[in-house]
């Protein structure tokens, strides 16, 4: 009897919690399980754009984006309601802009924008500002960019490249194509051309137009070991070897392409520019065309990063430069500077070498520095020159 009635009692203490509980659930208000997402970045019809970040801890949040015209140091946010600081930029011209927030000094990628660009030691939040024909996504045919993973037994490690393959290219199981070398530079990685560069949907929008031959674009990984600025010295003769010996054979043996000299091109900006003067003066029999952005010889004017603490670079390749044979299938060296960067000297000064050895070249002084903004141009005026009869 006793045991039946603890039963009870006890039944009636668990009624009256559950009772209980379920009374304060109903009245209390409901607790999110997650916060209210926010929209960031949120591109305006006008171009204007405007940037979010929940800090609410925060007493200092910076934007900072180095291919717009703003401090080196950022723009400030404005701190608002539930810790949500905010920024309204002016209308931007059409592009890919790489960004990131500086949180009390540190430096963050937008948690509210998943969309990133690759450089050589991190990764930038990106965003994308339409109003460009030539460079926004359209309803065009559109190619393939595969990452590529190989191994380089010239220097013995794995190492990654990205491959663009052009509409069609998996359809049509005969067909070879010209394939086109693009390098990056000093501050990216192998993922920056295809990203803040937009190369796929550039050569995209140009082979749909008829402007640009369909080609395989090889962007490879120009560093050869972790980089940092303010050592001395680019491993130019590493990536040489690796790309000689290992990217170049890689992409002849994956890919449907053509391996004579009217159907190869090789281009790169600032280190890849550097870089790309580098392997074709060793094989000028190899490359119809050649594009230099933003760069030149690394070190020709007496001053700026060397990739070689040897001779001087014009009285190493002499030979070469001087091989009338050598510059019988070369159709185009082209250069590019903006009239704002830091290496128009070098640009300008390698141009001069190369014309007093013999070489035609075409050398365009534009507007502008140092920036993608100015790259993202070269490309879509340098593709169109390639590989045409």
């Amino acid at each position: 009897m006793a045991q039946c009635w603890f039963r009870i009692r006890a039944a009636a203490v668990v009624a009256f919690f559950v009772l209980t509980t379920v009374s304060l659930a109903q009245d209390a208000p409901p607790r999110p399980r997650f916060p209210a997402p926010i929209g960031s970045p949120s591109v305006q019809p006008d171009r204007s754009i405007v940037f979010r970040v929940r800090a609410p801890e925060a007493t200092s949040v910076r934007f900072v984006c180095g291919d717009l015209a703003l401090p080196r140091e950022g723009v400030e946010l404005t701190k608002g309601d539930e810790g949500i600081w905010e920024l309204k930029l002016e209308p931007v011209n059409p592009g890919s802009y790489r960004y990131h927030f500086s949180i009390n000094g540190v430096e963050v990628n937008d948690p509210a924008n998943p969309t990133v660009s690759e450089s050589n030691a991190t990764s930038w939040s990106l965003v994308d500002v339409p109003g460009s024909e030539w460079m926004d996504t359209r309803d065009v045919p559109h190619g393939a960019i595969a990452e590529v993973t190989y191994f380089s037994k010239s220097l013995q490690k794995f190492r990654r490249m990205h491959v663009y393959t052009p509409p069609g290219y998996e359809s049509d199981r005969e067909q070879e194509y010209p394939v086109f070398f693009l390098l990056h530079g000093a501050s990216d990685s192998d993922n920056s051309w295809s990203t803040v560069g937009r190369a796929g949907i550039i050569i995209d929008n140009l082979i749909a137009a008829g402007q640009a031959k369909p080609m395989l674009v090889v962007m490879p990984t120009g560093h050869t070991a972790r980089f940092a600025w303010g050592r001395s010295g680019l491993p130019v003769d590493e990536f040489t070897q690796d790309f000689e010996n290992d990217i170049v054979p890689y992409v002849d043996s994956h890919y449907r392409v053509k391996k004579d000299q009217a159907h190869r091109a090789i281009a790169g900006l600032s280190m890849g520019g550097a870089q790309t003067i580098n392997v074709a003066v060793r094989a000028l029999d190899h490359y119809a065309y050649i594009g230099v952005f933003s760069s030149g010889v690394f070190g020709i004017t007496g001053g700026g990063p060397s990739g070689s603490q040897g001779p001087p670079w014009e009285e190493t390749h002499k030979a070469a430069l001087d091989d009338p044979e050598l510059k019988k299938g070369l159709k185009l060296i082209w250069f590019a500077t903006g009239k704002d960067d830091f290496l128009i000297q070098t640009s300008q000064a390698t141009v001069e070498t190369l014309k007093n050895h013999g070489f035609d070249v075409t050398y365009r002084e534009t507007e502008g520095g140092h920036t993608w903004v100015n790259w993202r141009e070269y490309l879509h005026e340098f593709a169109p020159m390639l590989f045409q009869e």
